[in-house]
């Protein structure tokens, strides 16, 4: 039986925290920021303090969260699976992780090419 692969995933310790962020902020999303002010982190916010704009595309869910990135991004990531992954440090300035001493950070994966092939449009 083939699966379809998920264009974003996260680790535990990732889906742990944004559990505990869901908690006390209610409904998240996430944004892959594209190199502005905090470089090309994951950035996690409210739901209600976000706008999601025109340009953007949803690569799916993490931990019922959705996850973005532009458009013009995202023809760069295409060939590979974003995986979200906790690791120690200071997180994005305006991301709800940050003051904790852990970080969401962006690992990758290229996918094989049966994979692509299988892959949802975005």
């Amino acid at each position: 039986m083939d699966v379809t692969p998920l264009r974003v995933t996260a680790t535990p310790a990732a889906l742990d925290l944004i559990s505990t962020l869901q908690s006390e902020y209610g409904p998240v999303l996430f944004h892959q920021s594209g190199g502005c002010c905090d470089g090309s982190s994951p950035m996690c916010y409210p739901v209600s303090d976000f706008m999601i704009g025109d340009s953007d595309v949803q690569l799916g869910e993490i931990g019922d969260a959705a996850f973005y990135m532009s458009r013009s991004q995202f023809d760069y990531w295409k060939h590979t699976q974003i995986i979200i992954d906790l690791v120690p440090g200071k997180g994005g300035m305006f991301s709800l992780e940050n003051g904790r001493g852990v970080r969401f950070l962006t690992r990758s994966r290229i996918y094989s090419d049966e994979e692509y092939a299988q892959l949802a449009p975005v």
